[in-house]
């Protein structure tokens, strides 16, 4: 049970408004409709009372509509239900809890009145999270950088307690679901996540969903990055998701070319080599300024563990509702401290980026490395059992997807420059294998399949296929 803050050193109270907190008591006893607007729209909760008494009256309210055959919610059942509970003195007794609807300005205030008791634990909660972060440091519980990625979440966790995990009933669980279900069927959107701008692929899984940890697995040479920076800007570009780019691999400046080179159809390699026709020019200057618009942001540290990962994913979040999370890739990041064996600082990042996704409600795709067992056996599609280093990455994730592309191996590939994208893993929805190609004009992945609006496959040439 909560208990009310005392003053500080200096002498001064916790923020709070009695007022505010009595008025809410008060309109309830009033209008016992206001109850449900406050607990679903404000999400009003006991704990966020300042004073004790106010918190068991409000408690003894909720149980009454909770009830197996809920009874009314005035001011003589709430003093039953406090007498029955023995809480009856503590909460005020009857004289306080029969005085609460007599101080009320206007009961149809009522949400107005919750929200400013909301706001006042919201800053009680700030209060004390600061206090303990500076515990923390004085005491130097555990290292720096431990301390500041802890210190973040437990601040991103006030701004946004409204997404934190709680206990909920199915029927609340139910009508939220209903609702997704009836807009999907009403306007005959069969995407619903963050589309990944493949048509496929998009038909296959939905578009990638809040909290999803995504696998992007391949061998060297097969184009993952490729498609995972095409997604990047597909999604940014063309759907105005916010999207965030950790590029663990390639240089700020190689992705900027190659965002330029795919939103203007140009030849990758002749663009880095300044080999583009004056008559092509505007085009580079059109598609360069569509991506300065749009929200599209890119990490290239080099050396990045997974808490400054989720730390500056956080704070971006919190201005931009990210829609988006890219990791390219998985191996290269750096494992934190204290952990020797590979396979456990794999499944350690890997559980955090699984966290990530859940703390933010975004998906996280994972671009990973596949291990060389796959060129050892006579038929090179790869198998879950192939993710690298560690197990963890399957039991982590909720899509797992693989790229493969025939002609890497066979030269006499009767489909030269088409990558099979293979769903191998997908915790809520079907398996399949799909077709992707990649153009030969410029650096980026097309459906394969051209009688849905999209260009047919061409041969990859040099300069527009994946880097080997």
């Amino acid at each position: 049970m909560a208990v009310e803050s005392r003053p500080d050193a200096s002498g001064s109270l916790p923020p709070q408004n009695l007022e505010a907190e009595v008025s809410v008591l008060g309109a309830i006893l009033l209008s016992e409709q206001a109850l449900d607007g406050l607990l679903i729209d404000v999400k009003l909760r006991p704990d966020d009372f300042y004073r004790e008494r106010n918190r068991l009256v409000f408690r003894a309210m909720i149980r009454l509509k909770e009830k197996a055959e809920p009874e009314p919610v005035d001011a003589l059942t709430v003093c039953d239900e406090l007498n029955r509970s023995g809480e009856l003195e503590e909460a005020g007794g009857t004289a306080y809890i029969h005085s609460l609807p007599t101080q009320v300005p206007a009961a149809a205030n009522a949400r107005r009145y919750g929200r400013i008791v909301k706001e006042h634990a919201m800053l009680r909660r700030l209060l004390d999270t600061t206090r303990g972060i500076q515990e923390d440091v004085f005491s130097f519980a555990g290292e720096p950088r431990e301390l500041i990625e802890k210190a973040e979440a437990s601040l991103y966790r006030i701004s946004h307690d409204e997404r934190s995990g709680e206990i909920r009933s199915i029927e609340a669980v139910l009508h939220d679901e209903l609702e997704k279900l009836e807009k999907v069927s009403r306007e005959g959107v069969a995407v619903t996540g963050t589309p990944s701008g493949f048509k496929d692929l998009d038909n296959l899984t939905g578009g990638f969903q809040p909290g999803n940890l995504i696998v992007l697995a391949a061998r060297p040479g097969m184009g993952k990055s490729s498609l995972a920076t095409n997604i990047a800007q597909n999604a940014a570009v063309n759907h105005g998701r916010p999207v965030v780019l950790f590029s663990l691999e390639m240089s700020e400046t190689e992705l900027a070319q190659r965002f330029i080179a795919a939103e203007a159809k140009l030849n990758g390699d002749d663009l880095r080599k300044g080999r583009v026709r004056p008559d092509r020019w505007p085009k580079v200057l059109q598609a360069t300024e569509k991506l300065a618009s749009a929200p599209l942001f890119i990490d290239d540290s080099s050396d990045l563990g997974v808490m400054e990962m989720r730390a500056k994913a956080r704070r971006l979040d919190s201005r931009e509702s990210l829609g988006l999370v890219i990791v390219d890739y998985l191996q290269l990041m750096r494992p934190e401290p204290g952990v020797d064996s590979r396979v456990e600082q794999v499944s350690q990042l890997s559980r955090g980026l699984k966290l990530l996704a859940k703390e933010l409600n975004v998906p996280v795709i994972a671009v990973s490395q596949l291990s060389r067992a796959v060129e050892q056996r006579p038929d090179k599609h790869p198998l879950l059992s192939d993710l690298r280093e560690s197990g963890q990455i399957e039991a982590d994730s909720d899509v797992v997807m693989f790229i493969f592309r025939d002609d890497y191996y066979n030269d006499q590939s009767e489909e030269p420059g088409v990558a099979e994208v293979k769903i191998a893993k997908h915790r809520n929805g079907p398996i399949d294998t799909i077709k992707l190609t990649f153009l030969e004009r410029y650096p980026k992945f097309a459906n394969h399949i051209s009688d849905r609006g999209v260009e047919p496959p061409v041969r990859a040439g040099n300069g527009g296929g994946p880097e080997l």
